[in-house]
Formats: structure tokens, C-alpha cells, sequence
């Protein structure tokens, strides 16, 4: 590797909107924290709670506005 042209790689806090916190590294520069909105902690996909969005009866609406059969 070469000296010099790699950014500083060194541990950082990241700090979650539902106050979730953790440790990682990052070659982030403005410090050490990073904040964020959503993380794993918090976000549907990786809690379970997304919401499903229901395709049944689409084609049936279809079909009754347009006269199909």
C-alpha cells in the first residue's frame, strides 16, 4: 500500500433518531459521531413491522371499472 492517499479509518459513534447507539469505523472526516435517522433498531424491513401493501382484488377492480369479464 501506499503512504499518504488513504483517508484515516478510525472508530466512530453512530447515534440513531430513536436513540439507538452504536460503534463501527468510518473514514468519516467531521469527527466522531455520525447521526442518523434510521437504523437497524428501528427500521420496518428489519423489525417486522413493515407494512404490506395489499394486491388482492386489484384485477377485480380492473376488470368491474373497464366491463371486463
Amino acid at each position: 500500500m501506499k503512504k499518504g492517499i488513504h483517508p484515516d479509518y478510525h472508530p466512530v459513534k453512530v447515534i440513531c433518531a430513536c436513540g439507538n447507539t452504536f460503534e463501527t469505523r468510518s473514514a468519516y472526516p467531521k469527527g466522531d459521531e455520525i447521526h442518523v435517522a434510521v437504523c437497524s433498531n428501528c427500521h420496518p424491513f428489519y423489525t417486522g413491522k413493515q407494512r404490506v401493501r395489499s394486491i388482492a382484488g386489484r384485477g377485480e377492480k380492473f376488470k368491474k371499472k373497464y366491463g371486463l369479464s
